[in-house]
């Protein structure tokens, strides 16, 4: 840990000078309380750094939460181990599972899938309401529920280092959270202009708490919240079944870890009830159990929280960029993937390039950075890994 400036602290020893002006910007705002918390894989993002831990009292920063609210991850460990899979065609598996969920950018159930259906009727009851805002801004909110979207979303079947199969999934809010989440932020910077605030970066533009506005994003944000956990429900169900029939054995599980990394939430800090925005972070409170994804072709981590307070109970999400999606386009070539993929099944195709493993942190390295922070259960490896384009 180190102090950069008087309300931020790091924990990233691998930190571009763009990035942390970018949160010594955000910290400078005035309801920041008691400071930003820069996990280990911060890097650059739109108005908030990713990577960062945003606690504020009074307001919230919609784009601090960013646009695709409740993105997190998944897992559930299985009764099945690495002898089971051994020797099976990975690739029957990989293409049922790709069958089973709509994957890339807009894909869409043709309908709402018997398994959907209570977590639907779960969510036309939450925050009612608003459920007419939302059904005129993303009136096909239901089949959306169920789908992986692209970038660096992904469906794997892993083993742990005692050789137990995972399901390891990461997705979040899909279109619906996209929406609500950029109508609100254009409904800040809309009454900052108002009101003549005057603000260091357009996209930190923030809404008053007791005003209407505030109100309003914060219902649509508990429910895009709840849309992406039952979202990775409903994907790792339907993953679980087509592991289940692939093995002619239904999935037993053994446990289920469903946590968000970019939400916000009412919590207390060093004597305050603030809002905590976590962007690219999750929660990791003492004892409470977290994941830690690495890249498509790298480690990922089970672990549990050791309530860091200057951390604001907080640690890493992930591995976290080095290089643009351009710009590791440009840098890397399709045999640099096959080879970084050697022995996981995947899709070979140039759509993956820019999420090739060297395009973003070792993930090793920010969990040295995160020793303070979580405790590690698990180390996953990915036998099979499904992305959308």
């Amino acid at each position: 840990m180190e102090r950069l400036a008087d309300k931020l602290v790091n924990w990233a020893s691998i930190l571009e000078e763009k990035t942390r002006r970018q949160a010594e910007t955000a910290a400078t705002m005035p309801f920041i309380h008691p400071h930003i918390a820069l996990m280990p894989d911060a890097h650059l993002g739109k108005g908030a750094t990713v990577g960062s831990v945003i606690p504020t009292d009074g307001a919230i920063i919609p784009a601090a939460v960013g646009v695709d609210i409740g993105c997190g991850m998944i897992a559930v460990r299985t009764q099945f181990s690495a002898a089971d899979l051994a020797g099976r065609d990975l690739s029957v598996l990989r293409v049922a599972i790709e069958r089973s969920v709509p994957l890339s950018a807009g894909a869409a159930n043709r309908v709402v899938e018997p398994t959907a259906v209570p977590r639907v009727a779960e969510l036309e009851q939450l925050e009612p309401h608003r459920a007419g805002f939302r059904e005129a801004l993303a009136p096909a909110w239901r089949t959306a529920l169920g789908t992986l979207g692209s970038g660096n979303h992904f469906i794997e079947v892993s083993l742990d280092e005692t050789g137990a199969v995972w399901l390891f999934l990461h997705s979040g809010s899909r279109g619906p959270g996209n929406k609500l989440a950029t109508h609100h932020i254009a409904v800040a910077q809309r009454l900052c202009a108002q009101w003549f605030v005057p603000l260091p970066d357009r996209d930190l533009a923030y809404l008053v708490e007791g005003t209407a506005e505030f109100d309003d994003y914060v219902s649509d944000l508990r429910w895009a919240q709840q849309f992406a956990l039952l979202n990775r429900e409903e994907m790792v169900d339907r993953v679980a079944a087509r592991l289940g029939e692939f093995l002619g054995v239904e999935v037993q599980e053994q446990e289920r870890i469903n946590c968000h990394h970019n939400y916000t939430s009412r919590e207390r800090h060093f004597g305050r009830e603030v809002w905590l925005s976590r962007k690219g972070a999750i929660r990791a409170d003492e004892g409470r159990p977290g994941l830690v994804p690495g890249s498509m072709g790298t480690a990922s981590y089970v672990v549990v929280g050791k309530g860091n307070r200057m951390a604001l109970d907080s640690s890493p999400h992930g591995a976290g960029r080095e290089y643009s999606r351009s710009a590791a386009r440009r840098r890397f070539t399709r045999e640099q993937l096959r080879e970084a993929m050697a022995g996981i099944e995947y899709r070979d195709t140039d759509a993956f390039l820019d999420e090739i493993p060297a395009a973003y942190k070792d993930i090793d390295r920010v969990m040295a950075d995160a020793a303070d922070l979580v405790e590690v259960r698990h180390t996953l490896r990915q036998v099979v890994n499904v992305k959308g384009d």
